[in-house]
């Protein structure tokens, strides 16, 4: 049994001018993910904070502010070096992916 059946889908509404460049955002996402869980393994403060400046850069630039939000979250965890925190935002992180649903208008 899927875990993600019953999730709510989060609607997002993106400009259809960028259709084509959304797979790829969200699948950079989903790989910046990893690579969080990865630096959280070794305590990398300097690609956490890199990463979540990124995403808070990226995210509102292509209409998921919510990814922008986490970002910024994220950033400014890794510059309190909380690792609890940056733990819990990259979870809701991948809830997040994990339920968006991209419309195009």
């Amino acid at each position: 049994m899927a875990q993600g059946k019953n999730r709510q889908k989060i609607k997002v509404i993106v400009d259809p001018d960028l259709q084509d460049l959304i797979p790829g955002f969200l699948q950079n996402r989903r790989q910046d993910v990893s690579k969080l869980h990865g630096a959280t393994e070794v305590d990398d403060f300097d690609t956490i904070g890199t990463l979540g400046h990124r995403m808070r850069g990226d995210g509102g630039g292509y209409g998921f502010a919510m990814i922008s939000e986490l970002g910024h979250a994220i950033e400014s965890a890794a510059k309190e070096k909380d690792l609890i925190e940056i733990r819990r935002l990259v979870d809701e992180l991948q809830r997040y992916l994990d339920s968006v649903e991209v419309v195009y208008e």
